[in-house]
């Protein structure tokens, strides 16, 4: 599978703006340049590389050592432990419990919600009956 990337990078030589292309692939490095003239703006340079990328004349290839960017540590252990978190680790019987765990949980999430809700309507009943029964008649 051919792997490659490329990079625009947008200068500023006197009195021109202009951009150079690299593109790097199998080891390959090819690079085009590119006068712009007034300063471009984004949507200028989208335009252009969408319209007219096929019809660049790159530079013969010269053979270059990719670097591979360093990541920072943490940076690399916060994307190792999202990544195991999506993943269910365990057996099937483990995942079996873990499932029978979270449908019980949320069982006893509604009974208790019911049960506090029925003792919130009494409790308000009887604050009720006692408020009649004080002001009786008078």
């Amino acid at each position: 599978m051919e792997k490659g990337s490329g990079t625009l990078r947008i200068l500023f030589e006197d009195p021109f703006w202009i951009g150079v292309f690299e593109t790097i692939s199998e080891g390959q490095l090819c690079v085009c340049k590119i006068t712009f003239g007034a300063e471009p703006k984004n949507q200028d340079i989208h335009d252009f590389v969408l319209n007219c990328y096929f019809r660049l004349r790159f530079s013969p290839s010269v053979s270059v050592i990719e670097k591979q960017e360093r990541k920072n540590p943490k940076r690399i252990q916060r994307e190792i432990r999202k990544q195991s978190e999506i993943h269910e680790i365990g057996t099937k019987a483990q995942q079996a419990l873990k499932l029978q765990h979270e449908v019980l949980k949320s069982e006893r999430k509604s009974t208790r919600h019911d049960r506090k809700e029925l003792q919130d309507k009494m409790r308000f009943a009887l604050s009720q009956q006692k408020r009649k029964e004080k002001h009786r008649g008078r």
